[in-house]
């Protein structure tokens, strides 16, 4: 067997892995239903908020994490 192991050395620094991560750090728990359903019954994200969540403002999903956190969101067995 032939193992392939990641090259390291071009992970970001420590500082920018973590600004990054906050940067997009989404609700998503890969439960997904926004097909079918107006709100998502994984992260409780409507489709357009799924969508553009990369494109919006850290206020924007600010404002999102808080009305979901306060409906019980997100849900990883749904």
């Amino acid at each position: 067997m032939n193992a392939t192991f990641a090259d390291l050395t071009e992970l970001p620094e420590p500082g920018d892995a973590q600004r990054a991560f906050r940067a997009s750090d989404s609700p998503c728990v890969a439960v997904c239903s926004t097909l079918f359903d107006d709100i998502c019954r994984g992260c409780g994200r409507t489709a357009m908020e799924v969508a553009n969540w990369v494109f919006m403002t850290e206020e924007e999903k600010r404002e999102v994490w808080i009305r979901i956190k306060a409906q019980g969101y997100p849900r990883r067995n749904s």
